[in-house]
């Protein structure tokens, strides 16, 4: 499999995508003035404690107060003081959950980090289990715990790294890091780590630096823990081109593409650090062409805030984003097939079930997702598209689980995200209908002006009366429904005039007493 990262650099927006085989599977965007918060690390303030919801809003310096879940607080550990005292993450997961009041009390100062950001109306997802991720590794400060990503399916692998990274971290030993380090970092067992999945093959070399980072990071958020003043940042993510880096440089990612001599520089330097045998694949665009323009990139984008996803086949795909899950209709269109119309069914779903892995990438759905897809009689065709499914989204970076394919054919799956869907980071509801996808008919619109106007007239005096609306709904009114408006004056013993106003929704008018 060829990938391939771009990153595209403007002064007020950085762009990350992810092409394989010359077809985009991701993209990732950050505004200058909308900084994603996932990763940060903040002191945090109780503002209100809810007994009820087992919950704490927190406030962090954020435009909304944080939710906190009493699940996602450790038992002992940072809430204010910032002294670095270890809670038992590994031995108190299996003790029932404290009430929250227990736990936390308003106005008390808590370490806190934002797992989940601000989505729609929700204010962000705290937790008090502090992580930090280095290229292949993840710092849990607060777990006495060394664990491998279960994506490592090697069992001598997950081993040799296990042992490795428990070597590395035994009290008293001393690990080099780099060389720019002035003191070798000595790390204790009170430190958890996880391996992550990039860390597969990975050297003793390339994961001592990772500790020693690990352990230079740790200490800067320790003492800005302790001066820090509440709803201050105490630690933040990288940005956007270097995070895509740590976090999806591969050994099979053959090119990385920067428009920008900047951020080039930037990216440069963060992988000779950390990646250095990487470093190669790394080069400055400075095509004629935008860089996004590259297989398509900007199309793509175009299309994925579209609802049909076409199929090669012919069949086609509805997806439509809710509030409370995300449902994938499969429809086969113009596809007739050869044979049969199981036959039919059955290709159309194969395909469908590729094109759905690669739409919740590229539009980063998550949270509860419905695949209808069409109903299929043979249970064998059942087990194979279920099986398409759950292959194509093992190259998802999220974590995905999917459930078997009920009687009616639907799919229910769970995808993890943590920032806001793709749509709804470049759009907002349409201010024509207010999001709901649809507006009302002119014929709707003149009945209902209709009735203000007879609501009007017995509410208040005047002469006459002039409408303004929409140019179509004017047309309607003057044209089809003149003679309704001839009865509608001798009814009210008022003039009534009508203007368009180019600039009105179809919806949108005024009755103005005169």
């Amino acid at each position: 499999m060829s990938e391939e990262i771009l990153i595209n650099v403007t002064p007020r927006e950085t762009r990350v995508g992810v092409v394989e085989n010359g077809v985009l599977q991701e993209v990732h965007v950050e505004r200058a003035l909308k900084r994603g918060y996932v990763g940060n690390i903040y002191r945090g303030r109780v503002s209100r404690v809810m007994p009820g919801m087992q919950a704490a809003f927190v406030e962090v310096g954020l435009e909304r107060a944080a939710f906190l879940h009493a699940n996602d607080i450790v038992r002992s550990g940072p809430t204010g003081t910032g002294d670095g005292h270890e809670g038992e993450s590994g031995e108190t997961a299996a003790l029932p959950t404290p009430p929250i009041s227990e736990l936390v009390h308003e106005g008390q100062d808590i370490i806190v980090q934002v797992v989940k950001d601000p989505i729609g109306s929700k204010g962000a997802r705290l937790t008090t289990h502090l992580s930090i991720p280095s290229r292949y590794l993840v710092l849990l400060p607060y777990a006495k715990m060394i664990g491998v990503s279960v994506r490592i399916e090697d069992e001598a692998e997950r081993v040799r790294l296990k042992d490795l990274v428990a070597a590395l971290t035994q009290p008293g030993v001393a690990v080099a890091g780099d060389i720019s380090a002035a003191q070798p970092v000595t790390l204790g067992p009170q430190l958890g780590y996880i391996v992550r999945t990039n860390a597969e093959g990975a050297s003793r070399d390339a994961l001592a630096d990772d500790v020693a980072y690990l352990g230079r990071v740790w200490r800067v958020v320790q003492e800005n823990m302790r001066r820090v003043e509440p709803r201050a940042r105490v630690y933040e993510e990288l940005a956007l081109p270097l995070r895509a880096l740590r976090d999806m440089m591969r050994e099979d990612v053959e090119k990385v593409r920067v428009d920008s001599r900047e951020t080039y520089e930037k990216t440069i330097a963060f992988t000779q650090k950390f990646m250095p045998a990487l470093a190669e694949r790394i080069e400055l665009y400075s095509g004629e062409r935008p860089i996004f323009d590259l297989y398509g990139v900007e199309d793509e984008i175009q299309r994925a805030l579209k609802k049909e996803v076409p199929l090669k086949s012919g069949g086609y795909l509805i997806v439509d984003q809710t509030e409370a899950m995300t449902t994938i209709d499969v429809n086969t269109g113009a596809f007739l097939g050869h044979r049969n119309l199981e036959e039919t069914v059955y290709k159309t779903n194969l395909e469908a079930a590729q094109a759905a892995a690669r739409q919740l990438r590229l539009r980063n759905l998550g949270g509860i997702i419905i695949i209808d897809f069409i109903d299929m009689t043979d249970a064998e065709h059942k087990r194979q598209v279920l099986r398409m499914l759950e292959k194509s989204l093992a190259h998802d970076h999220a974590k995905t689980t999917v459930y078997e394919m009920s009687s009616l054919g639907l799919v229910e799956m769970t995808r993890k995200r943590t920032t806001e869907s793709l749509e709804r980071q470049l759009c907002e509801p349409c201010p024509a209908c207010d999001g709901r996808g649809n507006v009302k008919t002119a014929e709707t619109v003149t009945y209902e002006i209709f009735r203000e106007i007879t609501r009007a007239v017995r509410q208040f005096e005047a002469s006459s009366l002039l409408v303004l609306a929409a140019q179509k709904v004017v047309t309607r009114i003057l044209d089809e429904e003149s003679g309704s408006v001839a009865e509608l004056e001798e009814f009210t013993g008022k003039t009534i005039r009508f203007q368009a106003e180019e600039h009105y929704a179809q919806e949108q008018y005024d009755v103005v007493l005169l």
